[in-house]
Parts: structure tokens; C-alpha cells; sequence
């Protein structure tokens, strides 16, 4: 069994300026817990590849995914396809965190930014 913890996860920036702490990485998905603090956003971008699942476990904020904004808060799993530019930002007053699903998994090489 390959068991990770998250308070055991090295956290590390991405590209798109989030802060990770990644439980998973195989061949084909990664799992990760992203971190944003107030008034932080990541920088718009899309991956080329690879399809995201967002889902929110504290804090709010508001998601774009292609021109389409939506509040997000814990509860909420939003669908990322392939290709779709996108940009996550915490307008609240308090730490706003997510679990990041990608299949294929996460890679610097598939971000794209404008």
C-alpha cells in the first residue's frame, strides 16, 4: 500500500504562482492539495493535456474557466478539460485550499500562460 500524508508533503510553488503539497504522482494522474492565501491568484493559464478536478475543502473564492466565472466554496467540484484557460482566486479573508486532481498527471511542461 502507498499511503502519503499530507502534513508529510513538501509543499513547492507551481508555475501558475499556487502553492502545492502533492500526495500522488503516478504515470497516469496526480493528487495534490493546492493553497491560496487572500487576495492571492494564480496566473491564468491551460494545460495542454491535461484534465483538471478542483474540488474546494476550505475557504472561497472565484473560478474562470474559458470567459465563465463562478464562485466556488468547500463543497464544490469543478471540471477542468483540457485546453481550457483558467485562473483561481481567493477573494476572501481567509486561506482558501483545494484538492487538484490531473489526468495525465501535473507537469510544468503542459501549463501554458498567455
Amino acid at each position: 500500500m502507498n499511503l502519503q500524508s499530507l502534513d508529510r508533503a513538501e509543499p513547492f510553488t507551481t508555475k501558475d504562482g499556487s502553492t502545492i503539497r502533492e500526495l500522488h504522482h503516478t504515470s497516469l494522474q496526480s493528487l495534490a492539495e493546492a493553497l491560496l492565501e487572500p487576495d492571492q491568484a494564480t496566473e491564468r493559464h491551460y494545460h495542454g493535456r491535461t484534465e483538471e478536478i478542483y474540488f474546494v475543502t476550505k475557504g472561497s473564492g472565484s473560478l474562470e474557466v474559458d470567459g465563465e466565472t463562478r464562485r466556488v466554496r468547500p463543497g464544490d467540484a469543478v471540471l477542468i478539460p483540457p485546453g481550457a484557460w483558467h485562473t483561481l482566486e481567493n477573494d476572501g479573508t481567509s486561506e482558501l485550499t483545494i484538492l487538484c486532481m490531473c489526468s495525465p498527471p501535473y507537469s510544468d511542461e503542459d501549463t501554458f500562460f498567455e
